[in-house]
């Protein structure tokens, strides 16, 4: 590797909400690669079992996306980030519709899964411009209006705020344009976790082309929205 900072040719890769899930498995994936991992989650015992669980050398922070004072302190202890995954969401309305949904649960919705991720992205994005490598990725939801998608309206909050994080990824990703710095979204698809135990897709399966899009090569897609099945739309 020629770009970035991270010493003895390493890559550190920080991972929000990855306790468990799809979190979890692209921190365990992403480690399996050889990137250094930071595992962070708004639990501290959560994230110091997973880590510990993810291998020798994985590291552990408390991170609530919420809090501005805990992102910048975790940016200032954390060190170089050079692969980024915001994976922090929440699905709070299912079953709820746009007429009738209260409104304090998409507040709350909105709060973690776009502004959280945006707010991370503000602490750990410059500083990847400032290196010249980076590798950025969201992760979004098929349940969005953009690139062919429809909103569904049986989970409106949530489906607002990943199509809204869809083009937070496009305006951060032509804010970085020929930086170095890669952003993307990415549609996992349906996964067995804890908010939709009946999938058959494990997390370990979506974590692989989760971990390629944050391992891209110089010089790959960027503003995308990728999806394993279909690649990028």
């Amino acid at each position: 590797m020629t770009h970035g900072s991270a010493a003895a040719g390493r890559r550190t890769a920080l991972v929000t909400g990855a306790n468990r899930g799809i979190g979890r498995a692209v921190a365990a994936e992403l480690y399996g690669r050889g990137l250094r991992v930071v595992v962070t989650a708004r639990n501290a015992d959560e994230a110091r079992a997973a880590a510990a669980e993810i291998g020798p050398g994985a590291r552990s922070h408390e991170l609530d996306v919420t809090d501005p004072d805990g992102v910048s302190r975790l940016s200032k202890e954390t060190g170089p980030v050079d692969v980024l995954v915001c994976n922090a969401g929440v699905l709070l309305d299912a079953g709820t519709d746009p007429l009738a949904v209260p409104l304090e649960l998409v507040e709350r919705t909105l709060r973690v899964n776009l502004l959280g991720s945006w707010r991370v992205a503000q602490a750990f994005v410059p500083p990847m411009v400032g290196r010249g490598w980076g590798r950025v990725v969201l992760i979004s939801s098929g349940t969005t209006a953009e690139f062919g998608g429809a909103l569904f309206t049986g989970a409106p909050g949530y489906s607002i705020s990943k199509s809204a994080l869809n083009g937070l990824t496009r305006m951060l990703a032509a804010q970085t344009a020929g930086s170095g710095v890669l952003v993307n979204a990415v549609n996992p698809g349906r996964v067995r976790t804890r908010m939709m135990p009946t999938q058959q897709t494990t997390p370990e399966e979506a974590a692989r082309f989760i971990a390629d899009v944050a391992t891209l090569p110089d010089g790959g897609p960027t503003g995308q929205f990728l999806t394993e099945k279909r690649g990028q739309g």
